[in-house]
């Protein structure tokens, strides 16, 4: 199907002019500004209206999983189709060169724009051809199977939160593993999928001159794939030493807790969490269970109070159509269909239509990734504003979109702030060392994973074409480098673990946004404790402060309009840095080295 994809009249303008020899007019400027002006302002305003009928479709195959239903998936694919034929068209490309090669006569916003409008363009450049039309199916394809999966426990059906319950709460060494064993299964049907997918993404991108996928996901940030992936190295060798700690103290914790011989590794199935990416279900910060505070509130009143935290801080009220649009809870038992149980938010229409698709239970993990999320939703409506055009409509950079979801999170679960909102007694003692060993068993830990583990497997995967038949050999050695992790079994080949991480197949190349998310949010962390609220971050209280609220309005109300280390040292007057990060865990470094001193370190002093 054919669309229509610019005005004609701007495309011409802009192509007739490259080999025009017709005399220069005396405002040569003015005219290159309104023929960009009036390309930007079309293509904005199609490009809007192609990505809301994409990610309709795309919400519906997310939310809706049917199988057999070759009907949603047929709409999917043809609706990614249409987005990627005018993102990736031909005469968009060359108009937007043509305006390039002009570009000191433009407004620092029409740049902006068109290095956009190129960027996108990247993975779905027409001169690709049919690549880019299989790689829409195979991306369609990838997406039912691994949501569509029935996962099975002992031959019965089990979701993903009943498998995380078992991680999160058992003892039984035995169900542990048969339960780690069975979120893995997925990755058999992924396989060959990945390797398609591989194949396809980097071929699409490299006819727009990219050297392959991970080249062209970094390029976002305005790096290469190695100032990435030294930035990468960096963030893990400057959290080495604590994380180095933190290992060897969860080897002998659960060693005792699972009556077992401290293992050199950590096997992956004694960990809390399916992929060992956080590890903050270790330890109980006492007096401070907040899952019997929720659990009798209900799923309702954790997303009612997050969005009242928003207010707080002056953000306007959700938009009724998020409630009414949005897919908050998990899928009832005896549904027909399945649906997408990795939690996200969605901006729809680049506008107004802001959703979430979650399954949230009243319990303390979904207390924060509702705020998380809640954090990505009222990102997205304060950057759609009328200096923002559609296609700027984003973070500074992603990472900058991961951080404010994670920030409130971290703010929501300190003392202070509990105490306010009813979730805790002021007579509680809690301690203080404690709280924050369950902060870094979160923040600190995903470092190796995210920086190391995830950003190095993408890497070989795109970068050097690694094998399929290498992918979870691959997978367990960065594992063990990175994370000290080790499988609780041989798994060879016929597996593909690494698959069973929804990023790998939908998200891909792209993982290193949650480490240097995690860099930022102390960043943002410390400046509003320190200057604004000018108390201890360990132990603040955001809630209704108007300044902190203006103070993160300020962060996203550009949106993608700026240039995001300009943007973090005009706002923080600093470049990137994990010092924030360092600062807040260093009187638990001090804690670990007592409680480890006479245990064996297993992994390097540095990496």
């Amino acid at each position: 199907m054919r669309i229509k994809i610019i005005s004609t009249a701007v495309i011409a303008a802009a192509l007739f002019a490259c080999n025009s020899t017709q005399p220069v007019e005396t405002n040569p400027n003015e005219k290159i500004i309104a023929q960009a002006d009036s390309f930007l302002s079309e293509y904005n305003q199609k490009y809007q209206e192609l990505y809301y009928q994409s990610a309709e479709a795309a919400w519906t195959l997310n939310t809706h999983i049917v199988e057999g239903d070759t009907i949603t998936a047929k709409l999917a694919e043809q609706a990614d189709s249409m987005y990627a034929a005018f993102t990736g068209s031909e005469s968009n490309i060359k108009a937007c060169q043509y305006f390039l090669a002009e570009k000191e006569a433009l407004s620092p916003l029409q740049v902006k724009q068109l290095e956009t409008i190129l960027y996108n363009a990247g993975s779905n450049p027409a001169i690709a051809g049919d690549l880019v039309q299989q790689r829409i199916k195979a991306e369609t394809k990838q997406t039912e199977l691994l949501f569509g999966f029935e996962t099975l426990l002992n031959g019965k059906p089990v979701s993903g939160n009943e498998i995380d319950g078992i991680l999160a709460n058992s003892n039984n060494l035995k169900d542990r593993q048969q339960a780690w064993e069975a979120s893995k299964e997925v990755g058999k049907n992924l396989k060959d999928g990945l390797n398609n997918l591989q194949q396809l993404r980097n071929q699409t991108v490299q006819a727009l001159g990219y050297e392959d996928y991970f080249d062209y996901q970094v390029s976002a940030y305005g790096m290469t794939k190695q100032e990435l992936m030294d930035v990468c190295k960096d963030m893990v060798a400057e959290m080495w030493p604590l994380y180095r700690e933190l290992h060897t103290w969860a080897r002998y914790t659960l060693a005792q807790k699972y009556k077992q011989e401290v293992p050199e590794m950590l096997p992956a199935h004694w960990l809390p969490n399916r992929w060992g990416q956080e590890w903050s279900g270790l330890i109980e910060i006492e007096g401070a269970d907040l899952d019997k505070t929720l659990e009798p509130k209900g799923a309702e009143w954790i997303m009612q109070q997050g969005e009242e935290f928003y207010k707080s801080l002056g953000f306007d009220a959700l938009p009724p159509s998020f409630y009414e649009k949005s897919s908050l809870y998990p899928a009832p038992k005896d549904a027909d269909y399945k649906k997408n149980s990795h939690a996200s938010a969605w901006h729809l229409d680049l506008d107004k239509d802001v959703r979430s698709l979650m399954s949230v239970e009243p319990n303390t993990r979904w207390w924060g990734t509702v705020l998380h999320e809640l954090g990505h939703i009222y990102y997205y409506m304060e950057y759609s504003n009328p200096e923002v055009p559609m296609v700027l409509r984003e973070g500074a950079n992603r990472a900058y979109h991961e951080a404010m979801g994670s920030l409130i999170g971290l703010a929501a679960m300190q003392k202070p702030f509990l105490v306010d909102r009813g979730l805790m007694s002021a007579d509680v003692e809690t301690d203080a060392t404690q709280a924050l060993m369950a902060e870094a068993l979160d923040f600190v830990v995903l470092i190796p994973w995210g920086a190391g583990v995830m950003t190095e497997f993408e890497h070989d995967l795109y970068a050097k074409n690694l094998p399929k038949d290498q992918y979870n050999q691959k997978w367990w050695e960065l594992k063990k480098k990175y994370q000290g992790i080790v499988p609780p079994t041989e798994r060879g080949e016929e597996y593909c673990d690494a698959a069973s991480k929804t990023h790998i197949n939908n998200d891909a190349a792209q993982y290193y946004d949650y480490s240097m998310s995690n860099i930022l949010l102390f960043q943002f962390h410390e400046h509003i404790a320190t200057k604004i609220l000018k108390q201890d971050p360990h132990a603040t209280n955001y809630y209704g402060n108007k300044e902190v609220g203006a103070f993160l309005k300020k962060l996203m109300h550009p949106g993608a309009t700026v240039d995001w280390r300009t943007h973090l040292k005009d706002n923080l007057g600093e470049d990137m840095s994990a010092k924030a990060m360092l600062n807040y865990f260093a009187p638990l470094m001090d804690h670990l080295k007592k409680v480890n001193e006479g245990r064996t370190h297993t992994l390097p002093e540095s990496i």
